[in-house]
């Protein structure tokens, strides 16, 4: 089955269960049986390859043995099968005992089901649910690929429920900013705020291009990592990552925000970062005061540019997505966080996207910023990604792709000043592209907003510049109004 059409099967199952409540049982109950049906799967590779192999998952809890059967008639279902889900399986799974000698497997399974419940009641809709999972083809590549196409569709239905404000990452903007910074092997590479792990999937197969030897596919995994807030994405993020042979995620779950970024240590540290943080989120005073007190804000994407900040090594590179907000705000706090970032670092470009990217989650303008600890900023430039025509991004019409950005990239190697064309001359001097020295980005106090989208903001004219110019253009229509006239006559042979 498409994975594009699981979530509206797996709704419809849900709705003839009566111990479903809601859009957050759907998904939660998603999301826990796709880790343990995924999870089997990667079992299946490490029996073939791995002398020894032993699940961290008991026997009776493997989901070759409860959700399977040679038959339909194998297939426990009905009071049996909740029974067992209630009383065997999540008591041993969260029950799973993990010391310092644990395997890493056995703790991946054991956090992913911690926080997992089973809502449902109806022992034949469990079983209908288990067969629709059950069915899909993870070992094809087009669906592989498209496994994010069910966050974008839990992020709907909890839109739907009232939880706004999440939202994932176009996969064409996280192919095109961890190609910009260019990750290398061997150097720690982390998102701080992961979501489903679409930066951190494209790290792991951009880094797999530069391997040769056996043993850099565990260097990769020991130096690609993320944390994750919210317990959805979280799971499906080490979903994710065991999809794309990630054998051992490092993904925490937690809010990265809550440590003193004064604390971190040098092993703490690391290279690249790629980010989407979140956007208009409100963090509280015990969030707060794990920043220094010049720099305290409430937006939760302000607070993870300083963490940010805080964590990249020396010659670390970055590339961020970040609101509007981020480049007009006249914030105290705000301005500080940008003094300190361009004081510290080199914040080579800023390439403004238009809303439609993360369409239709929210219309907010983004930016992509690229910055590098390798000293202070004396020049940026700004870029400003246009659609042809005025279209706009949309999932189903018109939607983002690497191709469609291949304007970024001309752009990227080239680095040259572009000038919009007035369709009035009283109209303000506008850039596509731009060039701006530190001195000027000093002088508007930190207020980043060049090259945005073009606004009909006119110059304001004294009256006598006004009454010229409307004459100016006045003579201007007659004359081209009499030559047109003229053409008409000789046309029709009229004299006058």
């Amino acid at each position: 089955m498409a994975l594009g059409n699981l979530i509206k099967t797996w709704e419809n199952i849900m709705r003839d269960d009566d111990g479903v409540n809601g859009t957050v049982q759907v998904l939660s109950q998603l999301v826990w049986m796709l880790f343990l049906k995924v999870y089997d799967m990667k079992e299946d590779l490490w029996e073939l390859y791995e002398d020894g192999f032993t699940s961290a998952i008991p026997e009776k809890c493997r989901w070759r043995n409860w959700a399977k059967g040679k038959t339909q008639k194998d297939k426990i279902t009905g009071d049996e099968l909740v029974d067992f889900v209630d009383n065997t399986l999540f008591p041993t799974l969260k029950g799973l005992t993990v010391t310092a000698q644990s395997s890493k497997r056995l703790s991946i399974v054991r956090d992913m089901m911690a926080e997992s419940y089973n809502y449902m009641k109806d022992g034949v809709c469990i079983r209908k649910a288990v067969d629709l999972l059950d069915g899909i083809r993870f070992d094809d590549q087009e669906e592989l690929h498209s496994f994010n196409v069910i966050y974008e569709t839990l992020l709907k239905g909890l839109q739907s429920a009232g939880r706004s404000g999440e939202f994932y990452t176009p996969r064409a903007l996280t192919e095109l900013i961890t190609e910009k910074v260019n990750p290398q092997l061997g150097k720690v590479t982390a998102d701080f705020a992961c979501g489903t792990g679409g930066f951190l999937i494209d790290a792991v197969e951009h880094l797999r291009k530069q391997v040769t030897r056996a043993e850099d596919a565990a260097t990769i995994e020991a130096t690609v990592f993320g944390v994750e807030k919210k317990q959805f994405p979280y799971m499906l993020c080490t979903t994710n990552m065991l999809l794309h042979n990630v054998d051992y995620p490092r993904i925490t779950h937690g809010n990265s925000l809550m440590k003193n970024v004064r604390d971190y240590k040098p092993e703490e540290k690391v290279d690249f970062v790629l980010m989407n943080p979140p956007y208009g989120g409100h963090e509280q005073d015990i969030v707060q005061v794990n920043f220094p007190s010049l720099l305290r804000s409430s937006e939760t994407a302000n607070l993870f540019v300083i963490e940010i900040m805080y964590r990249l090594n020396e010659s670390g590179r970055c590339g961020v997505i970040l609101p509007d907000g981020f480049l007009q705000n006249d914030d105290q706090s705000l301005i500080k966080i940008k003094e300190k970032l361009f004081k510290e670092f080199n914040v080579h470009t800023i390439i403004r996207m238009p809303g439609s990217c993360f369409a239709p989650y929210t219309p907010i303008a983004t930016n992509l910023l690229f910055f590098d600890k390798t000293g202070s900023t004396e020049q940026t430039w700004f870029y400003r990604y246009d659609l042809e025509g005025g279209q706009k991004f949309s999932m189903k019409r018109n939607p983002i792709t690497r191709e469609k950005l291949a304007a970024i990239d001309a752009w990227w190697d080239d680095r040259l000043e572009i000038k919009d064309e007035k369709t009035d001359e009283s109209l303000s001097d506008t850039w596509k592209s731009r060039c701006v020295g530190i001195q000027e980005i000093k002088g508007r106090n930190y207020n980043i907003d060049f090259c945005g989208f073009p606004v009909t903001e006119k110059v304001v004219l004294s009256p006598e510049e006004t009454v010229a110019n409307f004459k100016a253009e006045r003579d201007r229509l007659d004359a081209a109004l009499d030559e047109k006239l003229d053409q008409i006559l000789q046309m029709l042979g009229v004299e006058l």
